[in-house]
């Protein structure tokens, strides 16, 4: 329609990703290697295995004495030397022998059980038991947290900072990461100006194309700035053209709304099938919002609104590039209440943005109003939260961190 969407038309964000999707043949991910020091966050490309058992040999789970067999009460055991940290000792414990040992010392040959240090009185190299130990007591065994073959890291995971520890214990210092996609971030409009410039009555500066640049980046993907383009015919399609060779993806912010000078649609279908897919969400905020492609090159064009391209952005378009990473899909979230009563709308799914704090009945979600003129809205916001019924003031509702922090 040219003066608005035809609403039996828009779909939800669920059928936009899965037209989206089945429709547009994206590229296979590439796999690069990269630093240990590297890959923290990025995408794995392949599963790792563990090479050997770990621990390689049973350890001391504590302080302690190893002990030539178990007791049931009080004893007596010859000291017969120590354990040294990154060794073994030189000799089998016979029995009534023991020797002193570190937590995560290896346990020597004849020993079937540590006992704790606080458990004992060493004198003269006489070490007295006060209590009991049952064999295998404080013994953290062979293998115990990996064996030989075992997987330990699926393809498509974001490498965590305990991730990273993992890979250095089974010493891969060179990690099999997905390639970074490249998308160029391109904002239209005659009101934009870069944002060392101070602006003119009307004007504003460019900051979706640097908030839209941060996300992508939290994402997974390299984010590139593209000179914005004027409002004039024929602008936007030459600088989407002159773009493609060097990008892996596009984002556009603004232009994809219905009006006379939103040309975003027209502009991409110029450029090669199977150009737009999918124009218009049943969402709020974010209805205009444009998924597209030329060839396997996906073309993302977003609301003008600084807030409702944030929240599509990390919503709808962040499943579709964790496809294009082969990402495992997980977003962290969290319980709270909410402060206010949310309407929504049926057949609809809203995206609330809400400023989370902690208050004596719990979490609480505080939900913030979006307005076009509000760019502070955002760095407000904790999360947001997903409606498609009325919620109650009080009722207990999901947030969804933004990548990356709000």
């Amino acid at each position: 329609m040219r003066n608005g969407f035809d609403i039996g038309a828009l779909v939800t964000p669920e059928e936009a990703i899965r037209t989206f999707l089945h429709t547009v043949q994206l590229a296979e991910p590439t796999c690069e290697d990269v630093a240990i020091d590297e890959a923290y966050a990025r995408v794995l490309a392949r599963p790792i295995h563990a090479d050997r058992e770990y621990p390689d040999a049973a350890r001391s789970a504590m302080d302690g004495f190893a002990l030539a067999a178990h007791v049931t009460g009080e004893s007596s055991w010859n000291l017969v030397g120590d354990v040294p940290m990154g060794g073994v000792l030189a000799r089998s414990l016979l029995p009534g022998t023991c020797a002193r040992i570190p937590t995560g010392g290896i346990v020597p040959d004849g020993a079937v059980a540590v006992v704790p240090v606080e458990e004992t009185e060493e004198v003269d190299g006489v070490v007295r038991l006060r209590g009991s130990v049952g064999a295998g007591e404080n013994i953290t065994p062979r293998g115990d947290d990996m064996h030989a073959g075992d997987l330990v890291l699926e393809a498509g995971r974001r490498l965590s900072a305990g991730d990273i520890g993992l890979l250095a214990t089974l010493g891969i210092v060179a990690v099999p990461v997905v390639r970074r996609p490249v998308f160029g971030v391109l904002s239209s409009g005659d009101e934009l100006v870069e944002p060392a410039r101070q602006p003119r009555p009307g004007q504003i500066r460019d900051s979706n194309r640097y908030a839209i640049a941060a996300a992508l980046r939290a994402m997974g993907v390299d984010a590139i700035h593209l000179p914005s383009v004027p409002d004039h015919a024929g602008a936007l399609e030459t600088a989407m053209r002159e773009a493609l060779p060097g990008v892996d993806g596009l984002v556009l912010s603004g232009g994809s709304s219905v009006g006379e000078r939103d040309r975003t649609p027209e502009a991409i279908a110029s450029l090669g099938a199977p150009g737009v897919v999918v124009h218009g969400l049943r969402i709020k905020p974010g209805k205009p919002t444009v998924l597209a492609a030329v060839g396997t090159t996906p073309i993302f064009g977003l609301p003008g609104n600084p807030a409702s391209a944030l929240m599509v952005l990390d919503a709808v378009i962040a499943p579709i590039l964790d496809a294009m990473l082969g990402a495992q899909s997980g977003r962290k979230r969290r319980r709270a209440r909410m402060a206010e009563a949310l309407s929504g709308r049926a057949g609809w799914t809203w995206y609330a943005p809400v400023a989370v704090e902690d208050e004596p009945e719990g979490p609480t979600a505080h939900p913030l109003v979006l307005r076009s003129s509000h760019v502070r809205l955002m760095a407000r916001a904790s999360g947001y939260v997903t409606i498609a019924a009325p919620v109650a003031a009080g009722e207990w509702v999901e947030v969804t961190d933004f990548v990356g922090g709000g």
